[in-house]
């Protein structure tokens, strides 16, 4: 396909309202600050309202903050209402917020764990239930940010694995339910991508040599410009599918294969998996279970210390 059939895709977003999840930092708030430059009303949704308001501040003044937990049915409902009422309504809805917690399944804190699957899986269902009956008003678009470990299950991962290959589930099944509606629905695989979570999990102790060792490309960490890129043509294309980098979309192709590879690759590696093993519980007796699982970087801080029912 030219450049020229690619562009013809792409839609004018000025005026549209656009709500994105997770948007006080990264790959939500610079989403938000591009497609604002666009022309796009952008309703920034999260947690920590103060940077939410710095993000809300360099969009301009089309840009509102809402303050809300993913996982809170209330607080969404709030959220989108005022939306609509500043806006007018929604036209395309980016479930974005996400959090990461480190750690194997015998040790890792359940609270951290449960918590991860409730913001990453059900925070999107949650989201997307809210706010579909604005989308499908304006025939509009709706895309899903899973990730790459949706489709590679590597040790450590399994909360955050579990979760985004579920909120890919629930992306395909909805695309086919509201197509009809004139309602388009992607879904997004960013790779390793140098955020603010990324970051944080770099620094755990025990989990961010265990990433970093990872083998090839599927160990590299990604400029957020590339991720930006794709995720804004994505919007702009309502794209079904949206992988950062390409070599992603490949990786789909063969999934069924990817589990033996990857157990292979832990008895090929399995010294440096038992030793990691060995070290988290070292890190659980001398930090305890939630400092040493708690979910990664300044956003993950944010959704543990939200008060839950």
């Amino acid at each position: 396909m030219g450049v020229t059939n690619l562009l013809a895709r792409e839609r004018d977003v000025r005026g549209q309202v656009v709500l994105i999840t997770g948007a006080a930092r990264g790959l939500g708030a610079g989403l938000a600050r591009r497609l604002a430059y666009r022309g796009a009303k952008v309703a920034l949704v999260g947690l920590e309202p103060a940077e939410l308001a710095r993000v809300a501040a360099e969009c301009g003044p089309d840009a509102a903050v809402f303050e809300a937990d993913v996982t809170d049915w209330a607080a969404l409902e709030r959220a989108t209402a005022g939306v609509v009422e500043r806006f007018g309504g929604i036209d395309v809805v980016v479930a974005n917020a996400g959090i990461a917690a480190a750690g194997f399944i015998r040790s890792v804190d359940p609270a951290a764990f449960e918590r991860t699957l409730e913001v990453d899986l059900l925070g999107v269902w949650r989201t997307v239930r809210v706010t579909l009956p604005h989308v499908i008003d304006r025939r509009g678009y709706v895309l899903v940010v899973s990730s790459l470990a949706a489709i590679t299950h590597a040790p450590a991962m399994a909360a955050y694995a579990a979760a985004k290959a579920g909120a890919e589930a629930f992306a395909n099944c909805l695309r086919a339910e509201i197509r009809h509606l004139g309602v388009r629905v992607g879904v997004a695989h960013p790779s390793w991508i140098a955020t603010d979570m990324v970051g944080g999990a770099d620094e755990h102790p025990v989990f961010g040599p265990l990433r970093t060792a990872m083998p090839g490309p599927i160990g590299r960490t990604h400029p957020v410009p590339l991720a930006l890129d794709a995720l804004e043509r994505g919007v702009l294309r309502r794209d079904r599918a949206v992988h950062v980098p390409g070599w992603v979309g490949l990786l789909k192709l063969v999934r069924a294969f990817l589990p033996p590879v990857v157990e292979i690759g832990g008895r090929v590696r399995g010294n440096l998996i038992a030793k990691a093993d060995r070290a988290a519980l070292a890190d659980i007796a001398a930090r305890g279970a939630a400092a040493s699982s708690r979910p990664v970087g300044a956003g993950g801080a944010a959704a543990m210390s939200e008060p839950r029912g």
